[in-house]
């Protein structure tokens, strides 16, 4: 039979077509997108930073709030009133310096109309509280100290997030490249078995099963390229805009990666800024429970005012009084005894809390490790088995050629290689994302990005 020229289905073409039109739309450029630039602007824009820096600058605005026990307080104040009471008729001519009991007229029980303007300008300033300004202040500093250690923690898991992020954009590029050529050594089979099966030398359902394969190899690319998109979404949300975008991907390199040494140090934990910020909560609540165990001491308060009163608003008269107060609450219905024993228990529930920190960033560095290692075996083991893999269907075509393979066996060796080139492509990033996984356990994940 007279071998005729065989022509790709239609729906390989409109495949092809599309493809292209993917690939020139993910192509990069000289302006292609780096790690470092994305772990920059999500250190600068992610939302969650941002909100940490406000707490800071709010913890702030406390440490100032509590030194301000330290300052007087000064205030004016003003009143005008009228009055025919009788004390506060004679108080008010007292003050005026107007008060004449010489006066044939004056009746103390019953004063005319009289009216008062009063200016002060005051003062209070509290002179001893046992030591309850001090206690602020450092519960104030101390708030602030574990702001910045959880702003740490949001950055350092920020930092792994966007690596692994990126990582993922690269892998599903790849995914992409890996399914293209599976699409591509598929087409190739179908047309040589077309070629075949118009030579008289194959059965038509050799042509069929190869095209349906090629169907659900270019189904699988439709799939891998829109995890592209997908990826691409998931960096932008961890970086806090739109920064990556289809016209800037980075192409992977593929670079050949050599085992990067790591040990399991628990000494490590001390690094992660979780178990700091823990222990400066345990602290802030330990001063709150000598807050409240100084409640017991007396109060002692400096007061002073300086005064003028007028009842024409034009003839003013000055005064002035000094102070000081001291009060001792002995009895209050056990009320500081409550405080102090609540504040004790949330005390000693912190320090409860912090081991539970500890024991949690403990399995967590031993998960990380133990996953590092994992992912550099899985990614020697899948290298290898590419190479098999290639050479296994590169036989099985050239024996399905010459008709020493049937399609099946075909059709195994290609549907192999494709899965195999996925779990190194998925090992190889695994293997990268695991070590940053790794540094974000040590705690060390921010140091390269913030000294």
């Amino acid at each position: 039979m007279k071998e005729t020229a065989v022509k790709p289905p239609l729906h390989y073409l409109l495949y092809t077509f599309l493809l292209l039109v993917f690939w020139l739309g993910t192509g990069s450029s000289g302006n292609a997108i780096t790690l470092e630039e994305c772990t920059r602007a999500a250190l600068d824009n992610n939302p969650d930073v941002q909100a940490g820096l406000e707490r800071i600058q709010a913890a702030k605005s406390m440490i100032k709030q509590a030194q301000s026990a330290y300052y007087p307080r000064l205030y004016v104040s003003g009143a005008y009133a009228v009055t025919d009471n009788p004390p506060q008729a004679f108080m008010m001519e007292l003050n005026q310096r107007n008060l004449d009991i010489r006066d044939p007229g004056f009746d103390p029980n019953d004063p005319d109309v009289t009216d008062n303007l009063r200016f002060s300008l005051g003062l209070q300033y509290r002179l001893y509280n046992g030591g309850m300004n001090v206690l602020n202040i450092r519960m104030a500093e101390e708030e602030k100290t574990a702001k910045e250690f959880q702003l740490a923690a949001v950055q350092n898991e920020l930092v792994y997030q966007v690596t692994r992020g990126y990582y993922n954009v690269l892998q599903a590029q790849d995914f992409v490249a890996v399914q293209q050529e599976s699409v591509e050594s598929l087409a190739e089979s179908l047309r040589v078995a077309t070629a075949r099966f118009h030579a008289g030398s194959v059965v038509k359902t050799d042509v069929l099963n190869l095209d349906v394969k090629l169907a659900q190899a270019q189904e699988d690319l439709i799939l891998a390229a829109n995890s592209v998109q997908l990826a691409i979404a998931s960096l932008n949300t961890a970086i806090g805009e739109d920064l990556v975008s289809l016209e800037g991907l980075p192409v992977p390199t593929h670079d050949k990666l050599e085992e990067r040494p790591i040990r399991l140090d628990f000494k490590a934990i001390e690094n992660r800024p979780e178990l700091k910020a823990a222990e400066k909560m345990s602290e802030i609540l330990e001063k709150a429970y000598q807050k409240a165990s100084q409640a017991y001491y007396p109060k002692v308060n400096a007061f002073g005012s300086y005064d003028v009163d007028s009842g024409d608003a034009s003839d003013f008269e000055n005064s002035y009084l000094v102070g000081v107060t001291a009060k001792w609450e002995f009895f209050d219905g056990y009320q500081r005894s409550s405080n102090e024993r609540s504040a004790k228990a949330e005390w000693r529930a912190a320090k409860k809390e912090e081991k539970k920190v500890y024991n949690h960033l403990r399995l967590d560095l031993h998960q990380a490790f133990l996953k590092t290692s994992e992912a550099w075996q899985r990614l020697q083991v899948t290298q290898k088995s590419v190479e098999n893999a290639e050479e296994a269907l590169r036989i099985t075509r050239e024996q399905y050629k010459e008709g020493a393979a049937d399609i099946t066996v075909l059709l195994t060796a290609q549907v192999g290689l494709t899965a195999q080139k996925t779990r190194s492509v998925a090992a190889y990033y695994d293997y990268l994302s695991a070590l940053s996984n790794y540094e974000r356990a040590c705690g060390e994940a921010l140091k390269k990005h913030v000294p």
